[in-house]
């Protein structure tokens, strides 16, 4: 299981977003906690209004949205039942349990996952503090919560063929096919979840690769200015195609600034991928005497890693871009080290191939032909379901346990 915590500003805008897929046959609400009434016969506003009654109470708490994802393993076979069984027992371990919640069951996705919108202003006005609460408490519950409902796990030698949870199984946006704005909105949303990049053109690298692209405008643009951004379709030499759309319009607001602050998490993110890229990159030059560009290119594309040279109207090579579609990386060849900028790369390769006679490489790229395929299909297959969601439950309060009973119990998870 994996498990996603966001803060946000706006709560009207998470119940906007999964009710929408419930309107669409794409999610179910699931569980409702903290309501009183028949939560079916709600509407959007009478759940807003729940939530707005305790926002409301500390107008200094600005970021008081949250919504969690929980993400469980294909392999996972999780019946309505044990989903709310699971998300009830992981809003009690991080501290949410007094909170009114909704838990939507998603069905847009190759994974079972469901998504809980909640705020973090309690009954008495005061704010519950979500600073490093992944780590703190979100982390310690996804443990305890695979060992105890028997779940595949998210970390360990258990995991086969270096499982990931992805928000869907995705393959290429083509223009024409499917709405544009949600092709868009699932793509971005895959990348910024799954790839460590830390800069826009990073970033880019890994969109271009699904037909996407970021686009900051002229130089001399009042977008550019203000710092906006669009996401267009493009089609297979580049171009864009279709009507553009704007950033803030796109769930989870992939802004300029917003990305910035995924840059700089992504420094520390993408430091342990560094050398196995390095390694995968010589491993290529060991097993030729002679090398030519072409085929440097093509035989780590083998091993799922794309290159992309960056060079001027001139034609003149200034950049090499790696993307490691295996580890959901992208490195500039500078980043690397000084022996694998363009211009240091460009020295080591040779006008033909020479293979050297080896024997069999520990990392075959035969190995990596499939997993290339199915890594690369990223647009989510919706499977449309029906709009007659069973009735969600309301469930009430619990009592709140004396403090040092909840810390016993968290010490024996």
């Amino acid at each position: 299981m994996v498990a996603r915590f966001v803060n946000g500003k706006n709560i009207r805008g998470m119940l906007h977003y999964n009710e929408n897929k419930v309107t669409k046959g794409e999610a179910r609400l699931l569980l409702a906690s903290g309501f009183a009434g028949d939560i079916s016969q709600f509407s959007l506003e009478q759940k807003l209004k729940r939530f707005e009654q305790l926002t409301i109470l500390n107008s200094r708490v600005k970021t008081n949205a949250i919504h969690i994802s929980l993400n469980f393993d294909p392999q996972d076979k999780l019946n309505a039942e044990k989903l709310q069984l699971i998300s009830m027992a992981y809003m009690e371990r991080i501290g949410f349990s007094d909170q009114p919640y909704l838990v939507y069951q998603h069905t847009d996705a190759a994974h079972t996952h469901v998504h809980i919108a909640t705020v973090n202003v309690q009954s008495d006005g005061r704010r519950i503090d979500t600073h490093g609460i992944g780590w703190r408490l979100s982390e310690p519950a996804r443990q305890a919560l695979e060992k105890e409902y028997d779940l595949v796990e998210a970390k360990g030698k258990t995991l086969s063929d270096r499982f990931t949870i992805k928000p869907a199984a995705i393959e290429k946006a083509h223009y024409g096919k499917t709405p544009t704005k949600r092709v868009i909105t699932q793509v971005v949303s895959a990348v910024i979840q799954d790839y460590r990049f830390t800069s826009l053109a990073e970033f880019n690298a890994v969109l271009r690769q699904l037909n996407v692209v970021a686009d900051l405008g002229g130089e001399q643009t009042v977008m550019r200015k203000k710092g906006g951004l669009l996401y267009s379709l493009i089609d297979g030499k580049g171009r864009q195609v279709g009507v553009p759309i704007k950033a803030s319009a796109i769930y989870n607001k992939p802004t300029l600034v917003n990305l910035q602050k995924e840059f700089e998490r992504n420094q520390g993110r993408r430091r342990q991928y560094r050398e196995p890229l390095k390694k995968a990159i010589e491993q290529v030059f060991k097993n030729h005497n002679g090398l030519t560009k072409n085929t440097f290119v093509r035989e780590l594309r083998e091993r799922n890693i794309t290159v992309l040279f960056r060079s001027n109207a001139q034609g003149f090579t200034y950049g090499v871009t790696f993307i490691d579609n295996r580890n959901r990386t992208v490195f500039n060849g500078s980043d690397l080290g000084k022996g694998y900028g363009a211009n240091a790369l460009l020295e080591r390769f040779g006008s033909v191939d020479k293979p050297r006679c080896l024997s069999p490489s520990p990392i075959p790229a035969s190995q990596f032909k499939e997993e290339a395929e199915q890594q690369l299909r990223w647009i989510p297959r919706l499977s449309v379901v029906s709009n007659q969601a069973q009735v969600a439950p309301s469930v009430g309060r619990k009592k709140k346990r004396r403090k040092d009973k909840q810390q016993d119990q968290g010490l024996n998870l």
